[in-house]
């Protein structure tokens, strides 16, 4: 094992606990009981200010930690390819 194989799965081990830990921050996308009684999600604060909350923070986090997983992964995939 070369030392970019090392920090590659260091790298791949951290983005997936991250990811884990982000998702599971994250509320729930269902409605709930606030669907039959006719609540909708923009009547309320968390509507109008839905690209400023901590669940937009999280949405994003989670989806530039994805990325970071993909590439890693396919840096790693291609040095162990070629490496070999």
């Amino acid at each position: 094992m070369n030392p970019i194989e090392i920090v590659g799965g260091i790298l791949l081990i951290i983005a997936s606990v991250l990811i884990i830990l982000i998702v599971m921050l994250q509320e729930s996308k269902q409605a709930g009981m606030g669907a039959i009684s006719g609540e909708s999600v923009s009547n309320n604060f968390y509507g109008r200010e839905g690209g400023r909350t901590k669940d937009a923070f999280y949405a994003k986090l989670t989806k530039i930690l994805a990325v970071v997983f993909f590439v890693v992964t396919l840096v790693m995939n291609l040095v162990i390819h070629f490496v070999k």
